[in-house]
């Protein structure tokens, strides 16, 4: 079945291209046309490819950015009969004033600009009409693909391609219900509220609904216009660095970072020139990870910067990302070789595609498969390496992660962080210390019967005694240890 769907899908893709053009004298207009015909997933692959200048030539590049925010619009009387059925009532009851011309139509929903009656400009987005239809037509193709790659390519375990796929499918309908991505954006915004480096338009929480959303209206400059960047005596070196801090903040401070950082949804503030900072819209993909995904990514970025191999090797053990058998030193010059070309490179000089895929060819014999949980931010990596490029080709990533990452790292273990983990986790920690003298009283239970039998239980009764010990001990530990965070927020409050 898998192989029809994709035989019968691919045949499809063949016709369009053939009626489209694409195998004829190619070219980037003409590929963002295709792209746009085969649906809103390979549209967002489009979005994708537009920021990569190292693997496509710039014009190509820039007639593909028309796939963020100009694709084929739809009819606006669909639009007004939309926003009008899930409102509950008319545009001009609602609206002082609604242009009718898209501000954008990208791969999901459309914009219109409008103005409320208290004077407020704003912009409507609302999702395409029948957009779930086209979405899992696309997601079967790629679930289709996918089983087959898995049955067909015997390394296919280290890339995943069913958990991956599966992953990206939870991802991308999120983005079809719009209340999802006002609270997003709500969340993001309240992280950078006082913040210079990011601004995130307000939400108008009494007209969202799942297909219709209305926002403030922001002002900025697209982030790859690079002519109307220098028009505004921009510096585009704190620029590009002010996207740095931005992600690392995202990721490390907050554990919420924006995942969808194409062109189409980044833009330049025209204020502060001199300290420049951003505006970014459709929070619809969001990523978080878990504290010791951070921790670990944390470490092996440090032991990158400081060229450390035999650390990152460690970690990429104990972490599980390759077999527990791997050879230590084996590992560690594998990875020198691959890490030690970037360093003292600007961006402009490093190309990343060709790193990761040497990183992965070379890592076969040790097993390293793709960590499916850091795919929506290595997706927001190439998105922010790419737009970094076109606007700052000299940016030194590595100069202004080291300190923040060593800084970071510091303060997980800092006593003020132990208070707070404590205060913001305190019902857990009481609840698994409650639960030690039932487990306790479990085993004394389970070594008391099983001791009627002795002959035939002894193996069983020393388990258990062994439990027992452990158990005792264990609750040694926890209760000195409670002890001990309690005397330190005493003392850190109090203090």
């Amino acid at each position: 079945m898998n192989f029809i769907i994709v035989t019968y899908e691919l045949l499809k893709m063949l016709f369009i291209g053939l009626h489209k053009g694409i195998f004829y004298k190619p070219n980037g207009k003409k590929l963002s046309i295709y792209l746009e015909s085969l649906g809103p997933i390979f549209t967002k692959f489009g979005q994708l490819l537009s920021t990569r200048t190292d693997i496509l030539d710039l014009e190509t590049a820039k007639e593909l950015e028309s796939l963020t925010d100009s694709c084929k619009p739809f009819d606006v009387l669909i639009f007004k009969k939309i926003v009008e059925s899930e409102l509950g009532d008319s545009i001009e009851n609602i609206f002082d004033s609604f242009e009718e011309t898209p501000l954008a139509a990208a791969s999901l929903a459309q914009v219109h600009s409008a103005k409320l009656k208290n004077g407020n400009e704003v912009v409507i987005k609302v999702l395409r009409p029948n957009i779930k239809k086209s979405v899992n037509k696309n997601l079967r193709l790629l679930k289709a693909a996918a089983k087959i790659f898995s049955y067909s390519y015997k390394d296919s375990y280290r890339l995943k391609p069913n958990e991956v796929i599966r992953d990206y499918e939870s991802t991308i309908l999120k983005e079809l219900d719009l209340r999802l991505e006002a609270s997003n954006t709500n969340l993001t915004r309240k992280n950078f509220i006082n913040s210079n480096e990011l601004y995130i338009p307000e939400v108008y929480w009494d007209l969202t609904t799942s297909n219709v959303m209305v926002l403030e209206k922001i002002d900025g400059i697209p982030c790859t216009d690079i002519k109307q960047i220098e028009k505004y005596g921009i510096d585009k070196k704190e620029l590009a660095e002010n996207g740095v801090m931005i992600f690392l903040k995202q990721v490390f401070r907050d554990n919420f970072f924006h995942a969808d950082m194409h062109p189409g949804n980044i833009f330049v503030s025209k204020e502060n020139t001199n300290n420049p900072g951003y505006i970014a819209v459709d929070c619809a993909i969001t990523g978080s990870l878990s504290n010791d995904e951070r921790y670990i990514l944390a470490r092996m970025l440090q032991a990158v910067l400081k060229q450390n191999y035999k650390s990152l090797s460690n970690l990429f053990i104990t972490s599980g990302w390759v077999n527990a058998d791997t050879n230590n030193i084996e590992l560690e010059n594998t990875l020198r070789a691959c890490c030690e070309p970037i360093f003292e490179k600007p961006l402009s000089e490093i190309e990343f595609g060709k790193l990761l895929l040497y990183l992965f060819q070379s890592t076969r014999q040790y097993g390293l498969s793709i960590q499916t949980s850091l795919v929506l931010l290595q997706k927001t990596l190439i998105h922010i390496e790419g737009m970094g490029r076109q606007i700052y080709p000299e940016l030194d990533f590595w100069a202004i992660a080291e300190p923040y990452l060593d800084n970071w790292l510091t303060e997980q273990f800092s006593p003020l962080k132990l208070k707070d983990y404590i205060v913001e986790n305190k019902e857990e920690i009481l609840l698994k210390a409650s639960e030690f003298p039932g487990i306790l009283y479990e085993a004394l239970d389970g070594l008391k019967s099983y001791s009627k039998s002795k002959q035939s239980n002894d193996k069983k009764v020393e388990e258990l005694e062994l439990q027992l010990s452990k158990q005792k001990y264990l609750i040694r530990i926890i209760g000195i240890g409670i002890g001990i965070m309690i005397t330190i927020v005493i003392l850190l409050v109090f203090a």
